[in-house]
């Protein structure tokens, strides 16, 4: 499943140089995953509650463009592969009305037990999310 945020950039997100600091990139990449949880009903609450935890062990970007305050971003996020104890999600940001793409990335995530905080197999019911 594919989903897309649309984002804002508020003059709080550009750096010095006037363009959204590189850092701002990852975060928002951040809220897309998110997003994914949320409308894949596979939110981190529900994780939570059955034991488990996820955490970002790899992040690969390519910085294609800049972005400035004022502009409307889509962030698009998909899975694109799935191990036994851990995935990856693409990540593509594009400026909406030059359609235009600044930026992608490939996130690896690992699924871990919330106690032993040792990595454990996807958890099925996310499992079924990133595959279908």
């Amino acid at each position: 499943m594919e989903t897309t945020i649309e984002i804002l950039v508020r003059s709080t997100e550009v750096d010095f140089l006037g363009h959204v600091n590189n850092a701002k990139y990852l975060e928002y990449m951040e809220w897309g995953r998110e997003d994914w949880y949320q409308k894949t009903g596979c939110s981190f609450d529900s994780l939570i509650s059955q034991g488990f935890g996820t955490a970002t062990v790899n992040i690969n970007i390519d910085y294609l463009g800049e972005c400035y305050r004022g502009d409307l971003l889509l962030l698009k996020t998909y899975p694109v592969k799935v191990g036994n104890s851990s995935f990856v999600m693409a990540q593509q940001i594009s400026k909406k009305v030059e359609k235009k793409k600044v930026a992608d990335a490939y996130v690896t995530t690992v699924t871990f037990d919330l106690n032993t905080r040792k990595s454990v197999p996807v958890p099925p019911e996310l499992k079924e999310k990133l595959t279908s």
